[in-house]
């Protein structure tokens, strides 16, 4: 990607700012392509693929309509990364995945998911400098190396995904507790 071209925010026009000033603002056209407003330029799902890596934030919006398409965007990351040489999701779990769509839980399992993978990225921050840009193979390594260490955070971020999973099973008892009043059986679990 050549040099990006910065302007002050305020002079921007409001087409490329998006919900917070620092946020980049990516036009996707109808030919598939995907234009950096900062930068001026066309863009790859490779250079998104690096936004996100460097922490930078960004949505992307139809050209046309302006509809956010962020999501699906990084889906399409994803999808590539999943058909590439190592796929971090089974095909059982993307399965179990599939099943909660419509599902009553549906909307807890996407928080819970996403307390864990904050919970878990937590976790690889605490191991610092030294697991950053290893592969799998070497962060296995890395990880074998480490063990007690490990252990004792893994312990930790187990015990606060049994506890998220534990305030999940709560919630869902309150709410069956408060639409079925008079039924028995929506006591929330004890600890």
């Amino acid at each position: 990607m050549s040099a990006t071209r910065r302007t002050p925010a305020a002079a921007k026009p409001a087409a490329e700012t998006g919900p917070a000033d620092s946020t980049r603002v990516l036009k996707k056209y109808p030919n598939r392509r995907l234009y950096d407003t900062v930068a001026s330029s066309y863009i790859t799902l490779v250079d998104v693929k690096k936004m996100v890596l460097d922490g930078q934030d960004f949505v992307v919006r139809d050209a046309k309509s302006g509809e956010d398409l962020t999501r699906s965007i990084l889906l399409q990351i994803i999808l590539e990364e999943e058909t590439g040489g190592m796929p971090m999701f089974s095909s059982a779990m993307l399965a179990q995945i599939i099943r909660f769509y419509g599902h009553a839980m549906q909307g807890m399992m996407g928080s819970y998911l996403e307390k864990n993978i904050q919970t878990f990225t937590e976790l690889q921050q605490r191991l610092g400098d030294p697991a950053k840009g290893l592969s799998p193979e070497l962060w296995a390594q890395f990880m074998n190396g480490q063990a007690p260490v490990v252990q004792g955070l893994m312990g930790s971020y187990l015990e606060q995904s049994k506890n998220l999973f534990v305030q999940m099973q709560e919630q869902m008892a309150e709410q069956a507790k408060a639409l079925f009043p008079g039924l028995p059986g929506f006591t929330p679990p004890k600890r």
